[in-house]
């Protein structure tokens, strides 16, 4: 009979704790629901590696590791002696072929043309005289004082000048009709030809120097001066720091309430009191398990889903790693996304009245 009565007080105080535990469950829930969404993550930064495009040795390097860069700021140089060459040896040719162009365009001389016409001239004289000297040796080879191999020469002579005059005035329309526009056209290409591989050789110039694509902190020097460079083989690794943003991770049960454009409060243990504003601008659609780096107060068996709260850290306080609280206002939302919370991997910009 006791052990009866035993057994049914530690039945009603299983069933008693087990109620409780779902009360306090559930109202933890509730007040998890209705106070604002805290995750939890670390501060991710790209980074890009910075190589030549052409391939020569180094011969200067003008910033350090930890150097803060500007967009365009000059960083490295190669050797150029080399390309400099090759491109005053392209400007020569460019300059011959552009005397050239402009010979065959503005055509032939005067004193061509007045030569063409001089040597016309000095064959018609020729074939006039060979005519008279013919009329009168056709007049005296008749009475025989002449003799009939006189006259024949003549003629030959005559069939020859007047062959001879033929080229002449041949040559004289070709030289009143100037250059064939086939041979401008080709002088013409060969110059374009020969000005693109120009320009082609100024471009490789300018990327004998090395210059910052974007603002950034220089995190490692891997080449030196005197090493052979090359787009395979990068001089230093730029930390890109503009934009940041914290990879979080949102447990599934909170899944509703963050969606793409929602401001969020980033604050960091080594700045008490001082959040720094930001943005939702990704959400996984993929959900995963809690990855061990990350500190959350749910077991790390649940699924969560990634995100990333765009920040803009102008005074640059927050660091690669940097393990940060999001506090996302999930009672401002953007109304320019109409975005799924579990939607395609899209980066949403800041909202209008963004930080």
């Amino acid at each position: 009979m006791k052990k009866r009565i035993l057994r049914l007080v530690i039945l009603v105080l299983i069933i008693t704790a087990a109620i409780y535990g779902f009360r306090r469950y559930e109202n933890n829930k509730l007040a998890d629901n209705a106070g604002p969404l805290k995750i939890y993550g670390s501060i991710d930064i790209r980074d890009a590696a910075l190589a030549f495009n052409e391939q020569e040795r180094i011969v200067e390097i003008l910033v350090e590791e930890g150097a803060r860069i500007e967009v365009g700021q000059v960083l490295a140089r190669l050797k150029t002696d080399r390309l400099e060459a090759t491109i005053a040896e392209m400007k020569a040719m460019t300059d011959a072929q552009q005397q050239v162009v402009n010979r065959l365009r503005a055509g032939n001389r005067p004193q061509e043309i007045e030569q063409a016409r001089a040597e016309v001239e000095a064959v018609q004289v020729k074939v006039d005289n060979i005519r008279q000297v013919m009329t009168r040796l056709q007049k005296t080879s008749g009475s025989g004082a002449t003799s009939v191999q006189d006259l024949d020469d003549a003629k030959a002579n005559l069939m020859v000048e007047l062959a001879q005059l033929k080229v002449r005035e041949k040559a004289l329309n070709l030289v009143l009709e100037g250059p064939r526009k086939e041979d401008v056209a080709a002088a013409e290409n060969q110059l374009q030809a020969l000005q693109a591989n120009l320009s082609l050789l100024d471009i490789r110039l300018k990327d004998m120097t090395l210059t910052a694509p974007s603002s950034g902190i220089i995190q490692s020097r891997i080449l030196e001066v005197g090493e052979m460079a090359g787009p395979t083989r990068p001089v230093f690794t730029l930390a890109l720091t503009d934009p940041k943003w914290v990879r979080a991770y949102v447990p599934e049960p909170q899944l509703g309430r963050i969606n793409l454009g929602m401001k969020a409060s980033v604050f960091s243990d080594s700045f008490p009191g001082q959040p720094i504003e930001g943005w939702v601008g990704f959400l996984s659609p993929v959900a995963e398990f809690t990855p061990r780096t990350v500190q959350t107060e749910d077991l790390r068996t649940k699924l969560v889903y990634e995100a990333r709260i765009i920040v803009k850290d102008k005074q640059d306080r927050l660091r690669l790693g940097m393990p940060v609280t999001v506090i996302v206002n999930d009672s401002e939302k953007s109304g320019t996304h109409d975005t799924p919370a579990t939607g395609a991997n899209l980066q949403a910009p800041a909202p209008e009245d963004g930080v």
